[in-house]
């Protein structure tokens, strides 16, 4: 009778660390700033722990949270690599040395009467 309770604990365990570990919400536009690899804007658009990443080359990917840092860290799938980011996200550091900083715009004038 344990195991079955305990083996259920574990398994609602892992299934919830993906979706309730990751600390930044990653979703806009990003300026690379170091390393680049083209011309292109990147982005992340993101739902839950699913991340969609386009890179500075223009190269589509998925990207999840990183299995042994979920917290700090995504794995990008086409890159074949993961990458850092600050808890704010306001800045990811690949593994290549890659560089990207949030693309935060200026915030709309003031209109005066």
């Amino acid at each position: 009778m344990r195991m079955p309770s305990l083996t259920a604990g574990l398994v609602a365990a892992l299934a919830a660390t993906g979706a309730s570990a990751q600390s930044a919400d990653l979703s806009g536009r990003y300026n690379c700033i170091a390393m680049c690899r083209g011309e292109h804007q990147p982005y992340i658009t993101q739902n839950g722990p699913e991340l969609n990443v386009v890179t500075e080359a223009g190269i589509p990917s998925r990207a999840w949270p990183d299995w042994f840092f979920p917290r700090t860290r995504i794995w990008v799938e086409a890159l074949n690599q993961s990458a850092v980011y600050t808890p704010d996200g306001l800045v990811i550091q690949f593994d290549n040395g890659t560089v990207w900083r949030r693309d935060i715009p200026p915030p709309p004038p003031v209109r005066r009467r």
